[in-house]
């Protein structure tokens, strides 16, 4: 038999209450977490993988071209949709997506990472940390 009974299920009820406490407060004020709106680049061919899959996967893709370029000198891909190009963040993602603020910095604020992507490379226009 449980002598503290009412201390354990007091303890349990607080500790719920507190782990659960964002939740509610999310839905009491109605808050509502919206995905950043992106300066996407005007007049160019498109990204080397669909949207949903950069979304998803792109410090993935960017790893893998590192390793193949910088291990096996492997400078060049071909595209989800037949196209050509380089291997590389400032060649062939930073000329599309040149203003770091209005693009990498609402992503990544609104997921809460810090990158380490210009700890090597220039900082894009609009990027100053």
């Amino acid at each position: 038999m449980l002598y503290d009974a009412g201390k354990i299920l007091a303890g349990l009820a607080i500790f719920l209450v507190l782990v659960t406490a964002p939740i509610w407060w999310n839905v009491a004020t109605g808050a509502d977490a919206q995905a950043p709106e992106l300066v996407m680049p005007q007049d160019q061919g498109g990204c080397v993988l669909p949207s949903g899959e950069m979304r998803a996967s792109h410090m993935e893709l960017l790893n893998d071209w590192r390793d193949l370029v910088v291990r096996d000198g492997d400078r060049i891909m071909i595209t989800w949709d037949g196209r050509e190009k380089r291997r590389s963040l400032t060649a062939s993602c930073l000329g599309c997506h040149s203003d770091r603020e209005k693009f990498c910095d609402r992503c990544h604020d609104y997921v809460g990472v810090t990158p380490y992507c210009w700890d090597c490379h220039i900082t894009p226009i609009g990027g100053a940390s």
